[in-house]
């Protein structure tokens, strides 16, 4: 197709015309074989047309030379290998004997192949992602497709508990930020604003500790068989997660050690300086006992103690805000002189109790652990 013009496509009409090109073509092919192809190629007497015979040679020195000749196909050819019609032939491509029983293109002498639809893999995905049919109607539908109850009803001994523990920390938050915005005076308020944004950058390196638990403990917790085994493998597993809330809090309170020397980089006021480090024990006294509390929490919650989290943080509830608004009196009736160092303080003193709490009811469990083992030997032994 690119390698003659029309005007190359015209016949002529001598045989000794239309063999040279081809002998040419054929150069080096000395073998009597050789001549007999090119001889049969070039001669067709039973019929008496004359076979269109290509140099081919010249067709390839025009085609990827820069003469001007062949410069109407190289821009032809150029065009068809960028066009999609020869990636689709490549990629439906068929083997080596279908040409022939295909129809030819009369215009291009191209094989017309059938265009077959390739069906798209869908990305694999799972959970309720999994069919890729999300809407926003399925938010609001209850049918068996879109919601199953019994699955939800596996998770449901979770919500309140978990719901509880969520609300527990911010209502302790909300009202420290309260006392503070309402009470306190300007540079106290700058003060806190300060001490806050960075206790908010440390939390998050703990709090992980209480989702990891909550993945690793009830493989051991809700282990079948061998009793004794598990019982002392939840304890060491405990204990291990103890080690490492510990050692997280060192690194915290280690860092907390470091506000008086990052605290000009947020502010230039000595004043609000001022008021920054005095709070500094009580965020300390917080981050050293915070990798303890997350663990012991994150073990509460693998070992499904739902009810004793939702009750203890249903009292916290009340009783962290509670005691933050009797300071605010207190600041306010000048009764008692109120800053973010004692808003802190007692702030950190909620995290101690908390991490008391939680560590002496994993003791508790324990205990029953491994006195169900001792009732049970007894048992046996009866």
């Amino acid at each position: 197709r690119w390698l003659t013009t029309k005007n190359d496509g015209a016949k002529n009409n001598t045989q000794q015309a239309q063999r040279r090109p081809l002998k040419s073509f054929w150069k080096g092919q000395q073998s009597d074989e050789s001549e007999e192809v090119v001889d049969r190629l070039t001669r067709n007497g039973n019929n008496g047309n004359n076979v269109n015979v290509v140099n081919v040679t010249q067709g390839i020195m025009e085609l990827t030379g820069t003469s001007k000749a062949g410069r109407s196909r190289r821009k032809e050819f150029r065009k068809f290998l960028a066009s999609s019609k020869l990636s689709r032939r490549i990629r439906l491509g068929t083997s080596a004997s279908e040409p022939s029983t295909m129809p030819i293109s009369t215009e291009t002498k191209d094989i017309i192949r059938p265009v077959k639809k390739s069906k798209k893999q869908q990305p694999k995905t799972r959970g309720f992602l999994s069919d890729g049919k999300l809407t926003l109607s399925n938010y609001f539908s209850f049918s068996k497709d879109n919601f199953n109850l019994s699955k939800a009803k596996e998770f449901l001994p979770f919500v309140v508990p978990v719901t509880t523990t969520s609300v527990g920390r911010i209502s302790g938050y909300i009202a420290m930020s309260h006392v503070a915005s309402s009470t306190l005076g300007t540079y106290d308020m700058a003060g806190h604003q300060i001490v806050f944004s960075i206790f908010c950058c440390l939390t998050p390196f703990v709090d992980a500790l209480s989702q990891v638990a909550q993945s690793f403990v009830p493989a051991v917790f809700e282990a079948k068989g061998r009793a004794k085994e598990r019982a002392l493998a939840l304890r060491k597993t405990i204990n291990n997660f103890r080690k490492v809330g510990f050692g997280f809090g060192v690194v915290l309170m280690s860092l907390v050690a470091c506000i008086p020397l990052i605290g000009r980089y947020f502010t230039t006021d000595l004043v609000v300086l001022e008021r920054v480090n005095s709070a500094i024990p009580g965020v300390g006294l917080f981050m050293i006992v915070n990798g303890l509390m997350c663990a012991g929490e994150g073990t509460l919650l693998g070992q499904k103690d739902l009810k004793f989290l939702r009750n203890m943080y249903t009292v916290f509830f009340f009783t962290v805000p509670a005691y933050m608004l009797r300071l605010k009196h207190r600041s306010l009736t000048g009764v008692q002189a109120v800053s973010i160092g004692t808003m802190w303080a007692a702030f950190s003193t909620y995290n101690v109790i908390r991490m008391s709490i939680w560590h002496l009811r994993l003791a508790q469990l324990q205990r029953r652990t491994e006195r169900g083992l001792v009732d049970g030997k007894d048992k046996e032994e009866r």
